[in-house]
């Protein structure tokens, strides 16, 4: 094991890479564990901006953008009058669906083509703290003007909705690459696998917190008269204005909690330096890192495994939602339930991927997490409104509350926190994976290529989702396509050797 101290002469992890050149030294490791300063301030970060993701991005916003927005409008202008019911509503929700997969695809195409020249300028450039600052402002600003994202053109037009989103969603890109860049100094290199699951952990506890507000608040008066009689601070839920209310809460929350972070977080960029040059040097070391792309062998095929298996997982937590809304039949305040049990089912799964790369090594804690997520989509495919276990368990009402009645409710939500588990514990692992095989120093630039490997190929999960969906008719077997991207990820990972320095790496 390596001294815990920090060491600011840049050197390689393990034979055969080249080190950055600096014009002056910069730390390239921490001091510390996950509860100590600089380390809980890191993961604090993730408390503060998470929450945009799961609200805006998942939950909240963006289906009531595909469905209250999109699809009613297109409704309304009668442009679907010739088809029947049922055929227009099924229309009107693909085109939202449409919609919200291009936004996705403009902001990964942007992210892609430039978070790697971004990432390689972060490992040789000044202050990143600035640079966050910047992307915070960018998500937090773009939030809050989602407020006026109101139905029947009454707010702001689709076009500038949609531009808001893709913004947020690459200033967020850019957080995530300049934010992962400060990993290596956030703590003792034996420490950073709980740091990274600690920060998942704690943005979706936060985002949980706002789940259960939202629904306290607002959507049980307004169902109920309890816990209130009617929804506080005046909020009109019939004008949607408790999902509209996402963006500014998320947008507030964004800025009011990343203060910890800017105080207390090491910051491992060289005071002074210049930005142009590291821009330039970074540039032309991405473009050599691809074309040498042979020499950093491993960590290029987990680059790609992570392409397929990363996609597979966005497309089934994003899709997910649409699919019980729309094959299961939930309401609204099941899918807020779902939205607070997910969260906090994610919230252990952030501090089980640390804990599961200590016990198996981060290769093997990620097969696992990548494993569990196959098997419960299996499962969860095998359910419908009539019945369990592809027709072999008839469904029956449990009670008669106001959510979650049936058997088959109760046990797709079960099935969702082995998935939200899994899901967070893969991606704490993903990072610790990337930060042992990445060269000391580069960590920036590769997570830069680590981005392009989550964003690149954002559009096939949906797309595969989208044709097998129509080729079949069939939603399930729409779903079940998810699987194939999983399989490719995980034999392409099955192949990654990871270097020799310790057992805990295996």
């Amino acid at each position: 094991m390596e001294s815990a101290q920090p060491d600011p002469i840049v050197r390689p992890l393990s034979g055969g890479f080249p080190a950055a050149s600096h014009p002056t030294p910069r730390l390239s490791r921490g001091e510390g564990g996950a509860l100590d300063r600089a380390g809980f301030a890191w993961a604090v970060f993730e408390w503060a901006r998470n929450p945009y993701y799961i609200l805006i991005v998942i939950y909240v916003f963006a289906p009531y953008f595909a469905r209250d927005i999109i699809g009613a409008d297109l409704l309304a202008s009668g442009a679907l009058a010739d088809l029947g019911p049922e055929a227009a509503l099924a229309a009107a929700n693909a085109q939202g669906q449409a919609t919200i997969a291009s936004v996705t695809k403009w902001a990964g195409i942007i992210a892609a083509l430039t978070a790697p020249f971004l990432g390689a300028a972060l490992d040789r450039g000044g202050r990143l703290k600035p640079v966050l600052a910047v992307a915070l402002a960018t998500i937090a600003i773009s939030s809050c003007l989602l407020w006026f994202a109101r139905p029947g053109g009454q707010g702001l037009p689709i076009p500038a909705i949609m531009a808001l989103l893709v913004v947020a969603y690459v200033a967020f890109t850019y957080s995530e690459v300049t934010h992962n860049a400060m990993l290596s100094v956030a703590g003792r290199p034996d420490r950073l696998s709980m740091i990274s699951g600690l920060g998942l952990g704690l943005g979706n506890l936060a985002a949980t917190l706002i789940f259960v507000a939202l629904v306290m608040l607002f959507v049980l008066p307004a169902l109920t008269g309890w816990p209130f009689a009617a929804p506080l601070f005046g909020i009109d839920v019939g004008e949607f204005e408790h999902m509209r209310l996402a963006g500014p809460i998320c947008g507030v929350w964004l800025m009011l909690f990343s203060i910890p972070f800017f105080l207390n977080a090491r910051d491992p960029g060289v005071p002074g330096a210049s930005w142009r040059a590291a821009l330039v040097d970074g540039s032309r070391s991405v473009l050599r890192t691809l074309r040498e792309a042979a020499q950093y062998r491993e960590l290029m095929k987990f680059l790609i495994a992570r392409m397929f298996y990363a996609d597979a997982m966005a497309a089934l937590l994003a899709l997910g939602a649409v699919y019980v809304a729309l094959f299961l039949g939930w309401g609204f305040l099941e899918m807020l339930c779902y939205a607070i049990f997910a969260s906090a089912c994610a919230f252990c799964g952030g501090l089980l991927g640390g804990w599961l790369d200590t016990r198996l090594g981060v290769k093997r804690a990620l097969i696992v997490e990548i494993v569990a997520m196959v098997a419960a989509l299996v499962v969860q495919l095998s359910i419908t409104r009539d019945s369990l276990a592809f027709g072999l368990i008839a469904n029956y009402t449990v009670w008669d509350g106001l959510a979650f009645r049936t058997l088959s409710d109760v046990v797709y939500l079960s099935l969702i926190s082995v998935v939200a588990v899994a899901a967070t514990a893969s991606i704490s692992s993903s990072r610790s994976m990337l930060v042992t095989l990445a060269p000391t120093g580069r960590s920036g630039e590769f997570f830069g290529l680590y981005a392009i490997a989550g964003t690149i190929t954002v559009w096939m999960g949906p797309l595969l989702v989208e044709y097998f969906t129509l080729w079949f008719t069939d939603q399930r077997i729409g779903m079940a396509s998810i699987s194939i991207l999983f399989a490719i990820g995980l034999t392409a990972l099955l192949f990654v050797r990871m270097p020799e320095r310790s057992s805990s790496t295996a």
